[in-house]
């Protein structure tokens, strides 16, 4: 018989026992399974919260081996939001999983949200139009909304807090209309500092008009630890958020850690600068 208590027993001390019993009852929605998703999913499965709703289209393949972790010999072609669902039940007997199989779309995504307490983005980087409609589905519903960006071997870290800067001033889609400048403004604003940049040793591997690039394992677990860190302040209320027009870029490879302040969002100078010089260097 799964005891949720006794399972959970390690976590008090670092969070109270009321504390855990309030994360049991948060509800968490997850775009996307594969790369950071599934590590965001099992991670707060084993911080103790056991309502998600979850969704991804897409199925496991074996180039998905070296990050992913729902990525087997045995679940190659098999769906990733079902096979992320079926080990986070075994992890957690008890939880409420509500998959959207067909992932997020304009006729779900209210569904999706639905008594949700916070999102945490997991969509691939170049998924723009979902990751736009779900951002502005958080914001008219007053939904937190923490995304973890997987660079190098580093994380950035954005949140959106209800109240604050929302994504549309941070990021500045909704004046541009074409695709390209929207991901050009996703990946500057993600991370100001660059500070993956400084050793990347095959740059011709980050193929933006393919829509590929390269990411690894070490930097989707330290998405998971920062991102998951993030969601139990939110929930518990306590503990200083970074948000934006903050954000937070740590990176294992060069022993640092930033707080990276853009208090203009994309109008502000030096961000401009960033896209200019962004634009000639990946639309070349």
């Amino acid at each position: 018989m799964f005891n949720y208590d006794n399972a959970f027993s390690r976590n008090i001390g670092w969070v109270t026992p009321a504390e855990q019993a309030i994360i049991s009852t948060k509800k968490i929605a997850i775009a996307g399974m594969g790369g950071v998703g599934g590590e965001h999913l099992t991670t707060l499965a084993r911080l103790g919260f056991q309502h998600f709703h979850i969704a991804d289209f897409d199925e496991f393949e074996e180039h998905n081996f070296n990050r992913q972790t729902g990525a087997f010999t045995d679940t190659i072609n098999q769906p990733k939001a079902a096979v992320m669902a079926d080990i986070t039940s075994k992890i957690n007997p008890q939880a409420h999983i509500h998959n959207f199989a067909q992932g997020v779309t304009a006729e779900n995504v209210d569904d999706f949200l639905l008594g949700v307490d916070v999102y945490v983005d997991s969509l691939d980087f170049f998924a723009m139009e979902a990751r736009e409609m779900i951002f502005r589905a958080c914001t008219q519903k007053s939904i937190p909304i923490v995304t973890a960006a997987p660079l190098g071997m580093g994380c950035a870290l954005l949140t959106f807090l209800p109240g604050k800067m929302d994504f549309d001033d941070y990021f500045g889609f909704s004046s541009s209309h074409h695709k390209s400048d929207k991901l050009l403004k996703f990946m500057v604003g993600l991370a100001p500092s660059l500070l993956q940049t400084k050793y990347l040793v095959m740059p011709e591997k980050a193929d933006f008009h393919s829509e590929t690039g390269p990411s690894l394992a070490v930097a989707i677990k330290l998405c998971a630890g920062i991102a998951q860190s993030t969601v139990l302040k939110i929930v518990l209320e306590r503990g200083e958020i970074v948000c934006a027009p903050k954000g937070f870029h740590v990176d294992a490879y060069l022993n640092k850690a930033v707080t990276t302040y853009c208090p203009f969002g994309y109008k502000g100078w030096l961000q401009r600068l960033k896209l200019i010089i962004a634009k000639k260097v990946v639309l070349k």
